[in-house]
């Protein structure tokens, strides 16, 4: 069921649990996460970044291949096509265009007057679309896989893109990186509750591979509606696939990538578990 994420996100917000990002990479990646989280009863977003969306053919490849997938493997529960961390208005605006349920618009690096005034555009652009908008503040990336508290997101300037750009839901800076930590994960408590307290709105955890369950478990309890896995999935997957090809005299590409189906499934069941701790009934 191809939908945006705005309902399913205040849905868990009010009740304090989390709606899965699960990153695509290829048809395998996205199908196995489809039918993993239908087996499990948890609505998915379904991440995808822009140099997927080149990998895989294009915007209407990607918008495509889920909608005949979903279709096919009968899925039941909520499924959003999400564009992560789009680059430009432009590049948020192809995605609507195309298919896309919803878009992250990361204008984190620019000033914030910039970043507010190409979040409103794309919205504004959105919502006439039924597509919903995340959209980023402070620095996630941090440096070298180490959460850098000097660019940690302000509360004031969350309150104010959210107030001035009437988007769906908010990543702001708390700690937390992309790709593997260099240094245990450390969210910053305090500033989440804070920000939660003052915007009021859904809330995401971008770069939550890697952090330990009881601190996602905690970010729940602030705010936190949505969590973006990637990393983790994928060094399962990449494990899964080395042990195959060291004890298997194998060429078919098929049973090469499908070798990490049951790592693959076996994380993003362990995740939902986590997430949906809280929930009640979403569907």
């Amino acid at each position: 069921m191809i939908t945006n994420s705005k309902k399913i996100l205040i849905q868990a917000y009010k009740n304090k649990y989390a709606i899965p990002q699960f990153n695509i990479n290829n048809l395998e990646w996205t199908k196995y996460i489809l039918e993993e989280c239908n087996k499990n009863n948890s609505p998915v977003i379904l991440g995808v970044s822009e140099s997927t969306i080149k990998y895989m053919g294009g915007y209407k490849v990607v918008v495509n291949l889920i909608k005949n997938l979903d279709e096919e493997l009968n899925i039941k529960v909520p499924v959003v096509i999400h564009l992560d961390h789009g680059s430009s208005v432009e590049n948020c605006k192809t995605a609507i265009i195309n298919g896309f349920t919803s878009v992250m618009y990361d204008g984190s690096k620019l000033p914030l007057e910039q970043n507010i005034n190409n979040t409103k555009q794309i919205v504004e652009f959105a919502k006439k679309n039924n597509v919903s908008v995340e959209a980023e503040i402070g620095c996630i990336e941090g440096v070298t896989g180490v959460a850098n508290e000097n660019l940690y997101a302000k509360v004031e300037d969350c309150e104010k893109l959210v107030k001035e750009t009437n988007i769906d839901s908010l990543a702001p800076a708390i700690g937390s990186v992309h790709g593997l930590y260099k240094e245990k994960p450390n969210l910053n408590f305090c500033l989440m509750a804070e920000i939660n307290k003052k915007i009021n709105i859904p809330l995401v955890l971008h770069g939550a591979s890697g952090i330990p369950d009881n601190q996602i478990e905690k970010s729940l309890q602030n705010g936190i509606s949505k969590v973006n896995i990637n990393t983790e999935l994928q060094i399962k997957w990449a494990n899964s696939i080395r042990e195959y090809i060291k004890n298997n005299d194998i060429y078919d590409p098929r049973k090469i990538i499908s070798s990490g189906e049951e790592a693959i499934k076996k994380g993003i069941k362990n995740k939902i578990e986590i997430l949906k701790s809280n929930q009640k009934q979403y569907i």
